[in-house]
């Protein structure tokens, strides 16, 4: 992620995600709580938890998200539940491995 960039905030409601920063520093609000993160330190986001992630920092960030149990199809694994229009969401790569 960019610096700034964010993902909209949402929630897994079949899923627990985990996220682990490889580099740079992310910023995740869950529920209410603001919590910083930086390279080596993770994160597990509970089911039904409204979540947001930002780059709060002035480089690039990495990051590895694991959701686990999936959701029985994709399209019922993440719920938006904050519209950002002209905001483009970052590209994210998916493994189903």
């Amino acid at each position: 992620m960019a610096p700034g960039e964010s993902i909209s905030e949402h929630y897994h409601p079949y899923s627990e995600e985990f996220l682990y920063v490889v580099s740079g520093h992310l910023q995740m609000r869950l529920d209410d709580e603001k919590i910083d993160l930086g390279p080596g330190e993770s994160l597990m986001v509970p089911i039904d938890a409204r979540h947001r992630l930002e780059n709060s920092g002035t480089e690039p960030a990495e990051g590895v998200f694991f959701l686990s149990p999936l959701a029985p199809r994709p399209e019922l694994g993440h719920v938006d539940t904050e519209e950002q229009p002209n905001q483009q969401e970052p590209q994210l790569s998916v493994s189903h491995e």
